[in-house]
C-alpha cells in the first residue's frame, strides 16, 4: 500500500535556526544514501549522525540525520529526519534534492495516514493530532493529550468490551438453547448489564458538552442599536484597539472579529454593525450581516444604552434574541443608568467589564472545566457517533423489557458495537480518511 517514500518539511516556513524535514517509506535509506555524506543502512535505530547533504557530489547543507527503522516509528515504517539550518532557501534546496533522488512530495496529512493505515495509531489518536495542532489554550490542549496518549481509544475499547459481554450471553442463548443454565444467566444480568452501560455513556456524552467548549470555543456575536457602545464592549474584552470607536453613530459597518480566553473557554467574539432602519445601502448591508451573525451565534451579547431610556429599536432586538442564547448588557453606567431593563451593568469606556465576564463563565459552567479529568471526548465525529451508539443501545433495553425476543435485539446491540467501531476507525470508509487527513499540515 505505502511503496512511495515520501518527503515534506515538518517544521514552520520561515527563517529559524533548524528545520526538519521528514522522509518516511520502503525507500528512505536508498535516497539517503545518495545525498548523505554517511552510510546509516546499519547503523541502530534512534539515533542522531552528523555530515552533509550532498548534490551531485557538492556540498548543500551541514546536517545532523535522525534515524527511525522497523515499525517502532511514528508511520510505522522506516522513518528518517534531517535536521538542517533554518533559511527557507536552504529548506527548500534539501527537500529539492530529497526529490531529485526518489522521494516524492507527502499529502497533507499523510505521515499520520501511514501510522494509521500501519496500526501505530487510531483514528481518534490521529484526529487529536490535528487538535494538539490547533489548541489555543492549555486546557485544550490538555484534552488533545489525552487522545493522542490513548486515552480516548481506551475509553471506547472499555465500552466495547462492555458491549460485547452483553452481545455474548444472547448469542449463546440463540445458538445453545438446550442449556437451561444459560437462559437463567441472561435473564438475571442481560437488562442490568445493559443499563449500567447506558448510564456511562450518558455520562460521557453530558461532559463531552464541556469537552465541546473547551475545544471549539463559543461563537458570539455583540449586536445592538448603532453608537450603544460594541465596538467599546469588544476592547476592553480583547484587552487592545481592535475596533475603531468614536462618537458617531455607524462607525462599524462591517464585522470586526476577536478572541478571549475566559478560565478556558474561548470566545470568538464578533462585533456587529449597529442595527437599526437606514436608507444607506452600505448600512443595510452590514445590519443584514449583522442579523445573520446573532441567528448563527452560540451566544448573544445584546447591548444597551443605559444613559437613555428604553427605545423601539432596542425593544425589537429585545424581541429578536428573546429565543437565542443571550446575555442582555447594560452599557454606559458611568453615565448614570436610567434604562428601565434588567441586565448585566458595565462601562466598557472604564473596561469594566468583570460582572459580564463572570455571567458568561456561569452560563457556561467554566468552574466545571478544571474537572478535567471527566471531560473525554471534544470532537464532533466522536460525540455523535457515540450518541448513535447509546440510541441503539437504549432501543435495546427498550426491547428487552418488553420481552422481545433475543435475536431481535441484538441487532441493534450490533449496530452500537458499530458505531464504537467507527469512532476508532476500524471500519473507517477510505473517503472519510482522505477528508479527514487532508485537513493536516503537509509534514504531519
Amino acid at each position: 500500500m505505502n511503496e512511495d517514500t515520501i518527503v515534506a518539511i515538518a517544521t514552520a516556513p520561515l527563517e529559524a535556526a533548524i528545520s526538519i524535514i521528514r522522509m518516511s517509506g520502503p525507500r528512505v535509506f536508498e535516497v539517503l544514501e545518495k545525498i548523505f555524506t554517511k552510510n546509516v543502512q546499519d547503523v541502530p535505530s534512534h539515533t542522531m549522525h552528523y555530515g552533509f547533504i550532498v548534490d551531485e557530489g557538492k556540498h548543500i547543507d551541514e546536517v545532523l540525520v535522525s534515524v527511525f527503522k522497523g515499525k517502532h516509528t511514528f508511520t510505522g515504517e522506516n522513518m528518517v529526519e534531517i535536521n538542517c539550518h533554518g533559511g527557507v532557501f536552504i529548506t527548500h534546496r534539501v527537500l529539492e534534492v530529497c526529490l531529485k533522488y526518489g522521494a516524492r512530495m507527502a499529502e497533507h496529512g499523510e505521515f499520520s495516514k501511514r501510522a494509521f493505515l500501519n496500526g501505530r495509531i487510531d483514528l481518534s489518536q490521529a484526529e487529536s493530532i490535528a487538535d494538539m495542532i490547533s489548541a489555543s489554550t492549555t486546557e485544550s490542549a490538555s484534552l488533545a493529550l489525552k487522545g493522542i496518549e490513548g486515552r480516548i481509544s481506551s475509553l471506547i475499547k472499555d465500552l466495547k468490551e462492555d458491549l460485547i459481554q452483553i452481545v455474548t450471553q444472547i448469542e449463546v442463548n440463540i445458538d445453545y438453547p438446550e442449556y437451561d443454565s444459560v437462559e437463567e444467566l441472561t435473564a438475571k444480568t442481560l437488562l442490568p448489564l445493559s443499563l449500567t452501560l447506558s448510564q456511562k455513556m450518558d455520562h460521557i456524552l453530558k461532559n463531552a458538552r464541556n469537552g465541546q467548549l473547551v475545544k471549539d470555543g463559543v461563537t458570539t456575536a455583540i449586536i445592538g442599536k448603532p453608537n450603544v457602545g460594541k465596538s467599546s464592549l469588544l476592547n476592553a474584552l480583547l484587552q487592545e484597539e481592535k475596533a475603531i470607536v468614536t462618537h458617531i453613530a455607524g462607525t462599524t459597518r462591517d464585522l470586526v472579529e476577536g478572541k478571549v480566553n475566559l478560565n478556558g473557554l474561548v470566545l470568538h467574539i464578533i462585533d456587529t454593525a449597529g442595527i437599526h432602519e437606514t436608507k444607506d445601502l452600505v448600512e443595510q448591508m452590514g445590519v443584514k450581516k449583522s442579523l445573520e451573525k446573532a441567528k448563527q451565534a452560540q451566544l448573544v451579547l445584546v447591548v444597551l444604552d443605559g444613559s437613555r431610556p428604553l427605545e423601539d429599536e432596542d425593544k425589537h432586538l429585545l424581541d429578536l434574541t428573546k429565543e437565542m442564547k443571550r446575555l442582555i448588557v447594560i452599557n454606559k453606567k458611568d453615565q448614570g443608568c436610567v434604562i428601565e431593563q434588567e441586565g448585566i451593568k458595565i462601562s466598557a469606556k472604564e473596561n469594566q467589564v468583570e460582572a459580564l465576564e463572570r455571567a458568561i463563565k456561569e452560563l457556561f459552567e467554566v468552574e466545571n472545566f478544571n474537572q478535567m479529568e471527566d471531560i473525554w471526548l471534544s470532537n464532533s465525529r466522536h460525540i455523535h457517533l457515540l450518541t448513535q451508539a447509546s440510541m441503539s443501545l437504549n432501543k435495546a433495553i427498550e426491547a428487552m423489557k418488553m420481552d422481545i425476543p433475543t435475536d431481535l435485539i441484538v441487532t441493534d446491540l450490533y449496530d452500537s458495537w458499530e458505531y464504537l467501531r467507527e469512532i476508532l476507525g476500524e471500519q473507517a470508509k477510505e473517503d472519510l480518511l482522505d477528508e479527514l487527513f487532508s485537513r493536516f499540515c503537509i509534514g504531519k
